[in-house]
């Protein structure tokens, strides 16, 4: 390519409201496919942000005690530079470890980039190019309260693992296409073990079929990869099953702070890939700009859990209310909490679920016959539940009920959904008044009635 053609060479401008449009709905539609990579993990040290990766770089070679590891120009050098030169002296399988060790005794907040990408809930399948767990920290911290619900798939060229059939489209999942950090050496840390991934990645037989259908039919947003020119082609054609060249329904998005300046990679994406759209104002912004106007667009979707919810502590306190609740309604319920909090009603609910036996549930019924009210949440799921321990909840609610005046409120049953026709809910239950919360957004009706109960009960 001579000089005057690469002169010529201009970016398509991404800031175009039709081309937002254009991707927001391919969004809400379920067709993308976020592919996360290092230019999105920035972390705050000190009060500085800087890479994940040159932390862990530093942090490497500090404890190795290597010197010199800044370039000429008095920069970090990269994790690999650093795994070279440790090569030459330490068992490969020491450097893993000790990296492993380095992230466990390391915590991190969150990086804001990733948890308005878990904010945007019509994403389902996350793809990472990362060793670290940040990402699946921010979807468990944004959608589900702290509580480790997102599935976690690592690939390695020695034991391929794939995503289960349809897993894109029912629940939240994170696969990590160049391995997850741990004690063995099937991660990547340096080029070489890169190599050996996109090696395999290549392989008839180490190849992740179901991950790449789902990647070869949907649209991609490559965020933060930055990779060198010809490792990027390849990323984007290793996810379609077919030529770039061809004509195709499904585009890519390259966002990063790299692809822009290499002008061989612009010129033969514009050539032989006219899918491919490139965003060079770097992913952070990307991301930023995404969410902000698809917030726009879905003003009713709720504000990041994590934010709006705060985990009820481990004992109930004195005059709570209590919730009962099935685990698949925690939604619902964190919902339902942090409304009537905002009304000044103490509330509490089993949330951990990690202990059982005779104590727990001794607990439990210690709770519930000292709580103020209690709150069973009906919904399709606790109708589709033949067992649970919120039914033995019920069942202690109900015998404390049985000493208390049939003109003192007590028990209040609440629909989180659109459910009708209950089954399998008590007797008891359905000769009092149900009250329908949609997903658990209370009213002001229903928390000056909340309150007024409460005053009641001795």
């Amino acid at each position: 390519m001579t000089s005057g053609e690469q002169s010529q060479l201009e970016l398509p401008d991404l800031w175009e409201e039709d081309i937002w449009d254009e991707l927001l709905a391919y969004v809400e539609e379920g067709r993308v496919i976020p592919i996360i990579g290092r230019d999105l993990i920035q972390i705050e040290v000190d009060g500085q942000e800087m890479l994940l990766e040159q932390y862990v770089a530093q942090q490497l070679a500090d404890k190795f005690k290597l010197s010199n590891i800044s370039d000429s120009d008095g920069c970090s050098v990269s994790l690999n530079d650093v795994v070279c030169r440790l090569l030459t002296s330490r068992r490969r399988e020491a450097i893993y470890v000790a990296i492993r060790d380095i992230m466990q005794q390391s915590k991190f907040a969150t990086p804001l980039p990733l948890r308005q990408l878990a904010e945007i809930h019509h994403f389902r399948l996350f793809v990472s190019t990362t060793f670290d767990s940040l990402l699946e920290q921010a979807l468990n911290e944004v959608r589900f309260g702290g509580i480790e619900r997102t599935t976690a798939i690592a690939y390695a060229p020695s034991k391929v693992r794939d995503i289960e059939g349809g897993n894109s489209k029912s629940e939240t999942t994170v696969y990590y296409l160049l391995g997850k950090l741990s004690a063995a050496a099937n991660f990547v840390i340096c080029d070489e073990d890169l190599l050996e991934f996109v090696s395999a990645l290549q392989s008839d037989t180490r190849r992740p079929e179901r991950l790449f259908d789902e990647l070869n039919d949907n649209h991609s947003f490559f965020l933060g990869e930055g990779y060198p020119d010809w490792l990027a082609r390849f990323f984007l054609r290793a996810t379609k099953q077919h030529r770039l060249f061809d004509r195709r329904e499904y585009l890519e998005i390259l966002a990063d702070n790299r692809t822009a300046r290499d002008r061989s990679l612009i010129f033969f994406l514009q050539h032989f890939s006219s899918r491919t759209r490139v965003f060079g104002d770097g992913a952070v912004n990307f991301v930023a700009e995404l969410w902000r106007r698809w917030r726009a667009r879905n003003p009713a979707a709720p504000e990041s859990l994590e934010s709006a919810f705060v985990p009820p502590p481990k004992e109930m306190p004195a005059a709570s209310v209590f919730i009962s609740y099935a685990r698949e309604d925690l939604a619902a319920v964190k919902q339902l909490k942090s409304g009537l909090e905002q009304a000044g009603i103490t509330v509490w609910f089993d949330y951990d679920r990690l202990t059982s036996g005779d104590a727990f549930e001794s607990k439990i019924r210690d709770y519930i016959r000292s709580c103020k009210l209690f709150i069973p949440v009906l919904s399709a799921n606790t109708e589709s539940r033949h067992e649970g321990f919120f039914r033995r909840e019920w069942r202690f609610a109900e015998d404390r009920a049985l000493n208390i005046d049939s003109g003192v409120p007590f028990i209040v049953p609440v629909v989180v959904d659109e459910t009708t026709d209950f089954r399998r809910v008590p007797e008891s239950f359905m000769k009092l008044h149900l009250t329908w919360l949609n997903q658990g957004q209370v009213n002001e009706d229903f928390c000056h009635n909340v309150q007024r109960m409460c005053a009641q009960v001795g």
